[in-house]
């Protein structure tokens, strides 16, 4: 045999050495690759992770190692390649609990399903009380601090508007990064949703002109009774006060008139005190709304309850005692208030 065939020969069995190799190192790659897709992530407890905007899965595969999760970053990046999920993250919280594989941790991502948090915002809160509510939540970006209250309705797209009661109360969930403004602007649009559909059902023969003078009743309900099933009775009472040319002498009113000068009594000289707010002192409702009424109240305010009450007190028990006469009127709040 020539030297010539020797080295062929010998370039031959090189060559199918190295096929046979590759094809082993394929395979293991392959087999470790199939294991790293199934093999549960190195987590004991739940986590949070974020995915930042834009990250790339490059980025968050090497992130995972640094935090210990993952042992081959580069084994997620041909994952999400070649399920066509690497361009399809998205960026938010994400809650990594124990036993996920890799697999599921991809589909996670890009199913979206970010963490959520939600606040409160409580029925009969002022603005000012919903304010300080959504500045103090961590999880809002904020970027209304330091606005008043003048700055905030225009930024909103709603300049010279006043700001109390026009937002609904009721819990509203979001993810990391929400502005404050877009949390007032769903607000704002919740209540104004609710509030006109609301107005085309109310009953007729009603003392508004408008949907914001029953949104301007509704607060005065919400403030007058923490017993839901008095509603449409506290709204009845008011109705027909109002039908009559009635005050509707009512302390709230007199109290948000008050502002800062509230100290938590009201006296004898307060219902004297004339301000905008005073339902002692003047008649008919009052110039806005002076808290945020629920849809319960706005509902009351638009079907009261029939009847011929006109007065009622304060049992102590957080219920009223209600009245059709002024002599009986007196008498409960003899036996209500002054405890005789």
């Amino acid at each position: 045999m020539t030297n010539r065939m020797k080295l062929y020969s010998l370039t031959l069995k090189i060559f199918a050495v190295l096929i046979l190799l590759c094809g082993l190192v394929t395979a293991w790659l392959v087999i470790d690759l199939f294991n790293f897709k199934q093999t549960p992530i190195n987590l004991n407890e739940t986590r949070l992770f974020v995915v930042e905007p834009g990250a790339s899965l490059s980025k968050i595969a090497y992130q995972l190692q640094k935090q210990g999760l993952i042992e081959h970053p580069r084994y997620l990046t041909i994952l999400g390649r070649w399920y066509g999920q690497a361009s399809r993250i998205k960026a938010g919280e994400y809650l990594i609990e124990p036993g996920l594989t890799p697999m599921q941790l991809l589909e996670k991502y890009v199913s979206g399903k970010v963490v959520q948090y939600a606040l409160t915002v409580v029925e009969g809160w002022t603005f000012k009380e919903m304010l300080q509510a959504i500045h103090a939540h961590e999880k809002l970006h904020h970027t209304l601090k330091g606005s008043n209250t003048e700055e905030i309705m225009q930024q909103l797209g709603l300049p010279g508007e006043h700001p109390e009661g026009r937002f609904m109360p009721e819990t509203y969930h979001f993810t990391a990064g929400m502005t404050d403004l877009d949390f007032l602007k769903r607000a704002y649009d919740d209540m104004e949703k609710y509030l006109q559909q609301a107005w085309t059902q109310r009953e007729q023969d009603l003392p508004y002109q408008t949907p914001y003078e029953a949104l301007i009743m509704a607060s005065i309900i919400e403030k007058e009774t923490a017993v839901a099933a008095e509603r449409p009775e506290i709204a009845g009472v008011f109705v027909r006060r109002l039908l009559k040319k009635m005050r509707l002498q009512t302390d709230p009113t007199v109290i948000y008139g008050m502002g800062e000068n509230y100290d938590g009594n009201i006296r004898r000289k307060d219902l004297r005190q004339d301000t905008p707010y005073n339902t002692y002192t003047r008649h008919g409702l009052t110039p806005t709304p002076i808290a945020l009424p629920s849809a319960e109240a706005i509902d009351a305010a638009l079907h009261p309850a029939k009847g011929e009450s006109l007065y009622f007190v304060a049992k102590g028990d957080g219920s009223h005692y209600f009245s059709t006469t002024l002599a009986e009127h007196i008498n409960a709040v003899r036996k209500y208030q002054l405890k005789r």
